[in-house]
């Protein structure tokens, strides 16, 4: 009986499992701003607008759906997939179900990748790197499709990683059929399908090389032939791909965005990390452990493991969107390395004091090992989220579990204002161009918005130069039948409007200001706004008062 109860005792106790699930929960909400991390990109609301229009239509569209400045023109939905499910969570509880969703989608990738890593490396090793991991990859954490991305190429790295060990199937499928079924799948759901036809061939490269600079004559044709089933399993699942809506336009399409110049230089997620960011000290721990590691496995012939550490690392430097999934190839591995290298500095021309630490953490590192293999219930990872979706539903939940757009930095207001006349032409950037089609779509259309790869760089290049106050700014609204502009207080152009005398104030809370044409005021706009003709009511609200004060002492 004493057993049978330690044995109980034991299975409802926390793992490293539970940890590495339940630790990028703990950080979006002690280390980030919780919910609204998660909401800080419009994008999620045409996400699910556009999942409505496809579930309501039963048909992908081909064309814009969102625009009055290019209306009806060619559109690739590529994440179509993604779109129709969270259409479907929101219309089962709003943007609590798909915060929720989201936030067990970054649960699940690291807990895997937590699994992963222990293949390589003890749990204790492996759940420390997975929390760098997991870290460094919070800088792209958003309720948007690219989240499935994040659980697909862990998924990849795990059939790939099997394939190497010797293991050719699963559930009686081969493991090189599974992952053209699996890029099916993923490439509906998120552009990033790329990267798993990219680790496969990565995965060829690396044998190809050991192929070539191996000293061992009899291991060089077994290399060579597991080369060659990466590589057709790269051309199968780059020809699976094709099994979308759009067929082969889509890769075209993808090709064509990505090695636009434009997109770097305009596009913030593809700029690189300002090293100043709060998760940049995970991502540079990882990386420069990352390249020790990719030059310590060379140096062992384990060409794979280098040129994944490398390749990633080099995307994670060029752009900070493709930081997780550095993170996510570099964790098993790097794990893997210190690990070893652990194991060896006690038998090291070190100092004592190093040599000793690293035999106690050695040893207790092998005796939570046996301890955290013991069987567990998982109890506490779900509790943990019976938590979060307690207090995301509650009746007044705490403001960082609050699923809504902050109206810090979103024209909550403002758009409930705009609602008044819906067949208004509103110019703002392409960040609020997301929100008002959360908000005012299918009635209001919106100049520009964040899929800029339907924009194009001409249109972008236009939408820059009247957000800079450019001298021919009027000329380009004008061209486009602009009539409303929706922008912050703090905007070069906000103060630009209130310079001239076409352009008055007829909505002004403090941070959002909308503008109509001198005598054109909103359909339904509120009695009062705009109290005279002359410059002074092109001035916000808080300068008229400041005005008025000076003018009475």
């Amino acid at each position: 009986m004493p057993a049978q109860r330690s044995q109980f005792a034991v299975k409802c106790l926390p793992s490293l499992a539970d940890f590495a699930f339940l630790m990028p929960i703990a950080f979006l909400f002690a280390r980030l701003d919780g919910v609204h991390t998660l909401l800080s990109d419009g994008d999620t609301g045409w996400h699910i607008r556009t999942g409505e229009w496809i579930a309501a239509n039963r048909l992908v569209p081909t064309h814009d759906l969102f625009s009055f400045s290019k209306p009806g023109g060619v559109w690739f939905a590529w994440e179509w997939l993604s779109d129709v499910i969270f259409a479907g969570l929101n219309a089962m509880g709003g943007l609590r179900t798909v915060v929720l969703f989201s936030i067990l989608l970054l649960a699940a990738t690291f807990a895997l990748l937590f699994k992963l890593a222990r293949r390589h490396a003890n749990p204790v090793v492996g759940v420390l790197v997975t929390v760098v991991a997991a870290a460094a990859s919070s800088v792209h954490w958003l309720a948007r499709p690219h989240l499935f991305t994040f659980l697909f190429l862990v998924l990849f790295y795990f059939v790939l990683e099997r394939a190497r060990t010797g293991q050719t199937r699963t559930a009686g499928i081969p493991y090189f059929v599974l992952l053209p079924l699996i890029t099916i799948l993923w490439t509906n759901l998120h552009g990033g399908f790329v990267a798993g036809i990219v680790m496969a061939g990565t995965y060829g490269a690396g044998e190809l090389l050991r192929a070539a600079f191996s000293a061992d004559r009899e291991a060089r044709r077994p290399a060579a032939l597991r080369a060659r089933a990466y590589f057709g399993t790269t051309l199968a699942c780059l020809a699976a791909s094709l099994v979308n809506p759009y067929g082969y336009h889509l890769q075209v399409h993808l090709f064509q965005y990505l090695r636009d110049p434009y997109t770097s230089q305009h596009i913030t997620e593809f700029f690189t990390l300002s090293f100043h960011h709060p998760a940049a000290i995970f991502f540079e721990g990882l990386l420069l452990t990352g390249a020790v590691a990719a030059f310590w496995y060379a140096s062992q012939g384990r060409f794979t493991e280098s040129l994944l550490l490398l390749g990633w690392g080099h995307a994670g430097l060029l752009a900070a969107r493709h930081i997780p999934l550095f993170a996510i190839v570099a964790a098993p591995l790097v794990a893997g390395a210190v690990e070893k290298w652990l194991l060896r500095l006690p038998h090291l021309e070190v100092a004592e004091w190093l040599r000793t630490a690293a035999a106690r953490f050695n040893a207790i590192v092998a005796n939570t090992a046996e301890t955290d293999a013991l069987p567990r219930w998982r109890l506490v990872s779900l509790a943990g989220v019976a938590v979060v979706a307690a207090l995301l539903y509650a009746p007044h939940p705490p403001q960082a579990f609050r699923a809504e757009y902050d109206p810090k930095s979103y024209p909550v207001a403002a758009a409930e204002f705009l609602r008044r006349d819906p067949s208004a032409r509103v110019f703002t950037h392409d960040e609020w161009g997301d929100y008002l089609i959360w908000r005012l779509y299918p009635k209001g259309k919106v100049f520009v918005d964040g899929r800029s790869d339907y924009y194009g760089d001409d249109f972008e290049s236009k939408c820059l130069d009247v957000l800079g106050v450019n001298h021919d700014w009027e000329k380009i609204l004008n061209g486009f039948g602009v009539d409303t502009i929706l922008l912050p207080a703090s905007a070069p152009l906000s103060g630009a409007l209130k310079e001239t005398s076409r352009w008055r104030v007829v909505y002004d809370d403090g941070s959002a200001l909308i503008f109509r044409p001198e005598g054109k005021p909103l359909s339904a706009a509120a009695p009062g706004s705009g109290r005279s003709r002359d410059r002074e009511v092109t001035k916000t609200t808080a300068v008229i008062e400041r005005s008025q004060e000076n003018t009475n002492n």
